[in-house]
């Protein structure tokens, strides 16, 4: 197929950089494949879509004491993914590293890669880690960075190991990532500013307020101040 401008950008200015990495990765699998190719799908399983974020941010929404995380978090994927598979990788159809070279074909299959549909750049798995890790770090402090840093390196190996994505691809995502992170924790503070200015408003204090009960486990601890 013929390239898009940008994707043979891609493909002659990170052509060094890419080709490294996933000969190193392609090594790694000839090493330790039989430890390695199993966690590195399951790894990529866990990521597939930012499910897990999503979900993770609908339970966070349930509570009025995490319901600016829960917030955050679904923008930030939500964006992220709006960025990346809406606009992105339609835009530049850059195919996949299997798909375009005879070399990472192989090393494709010498790991026993599975076959994946669409186009490559950029990774939405790594999209969804930056964007949600971003926003975790952003709301619970700076004790969630290196954590974060660890997330989306691991989910990027695993891409790349896979044969699914170029270096660049997740290079590229990983910016994208913290991007959005970034622009969906202003957009919260904006939300809640709006609301605790107008909490006088039924709407607006239930928004703030409400919470999802939880039953008590039986012999759990009841404290004074929940004794009627």
């Amino acid at each position: 197929m013929e390239l898009t401008a940008f994707a043979l950008w891609l493909n002659t200015f990170f052509a060094g950089y890419d080709r490294a990495i996933l000969t190193l990765m392609n090594g790694l699998g000839k090493i330790l494949g039989v430890l390695l190719t199993p966690l590195m799908k399951l790894v990529t399983l866990l990521g597939e879509k930012g499910i897990l974020f999503f979900l993770a941010a609908l339970v966070l929404m349930c509570f009025a004491r995490t319901r600016k995380i829960g917030v955050c978090l679904f923008g930030a994927v939500a964006c992220g993914a709006l960025i990346t598979n809406i606009i992105l990788k339609d835009w530049v159809a850059r195919p996949r590293p299997f798909e375009a070279e005879e070399l990472y074909r192989q090393f494709w299959m010498a790991i026993g890669s599975p076959a994946e549909d669409g186009f490559s750049f950029p990774s939405g798995h790594v999209t969804a880690a930056a964007a949600g890790m971003t926003a975790l770090s952003l709301t619970r402090g700076k004790k969630w960075i290196w954590p974060s840093v660890i997330v989306v390196l691991v989910m990027a190996i695993a891409r790349n190991y896979l044969m699914a994505h170029y270096p660049s691809d997740v290079l590229f995502a990983a910016v994208i990532g913290l991007a959005s992170g970034f622009i969906a924790w202003e957009i919260t503070k904006l939300i809640f500013r709006f609301l605790e200015e107008h909490d006088d408003q039924n709407w607006c204090a239930l928004v703030l307020d409400f919470d999802l009960p939880l039953p008590r486990l039986p012999g759990s601890y009841v404290g004074k101040h929940e004794k009627k």
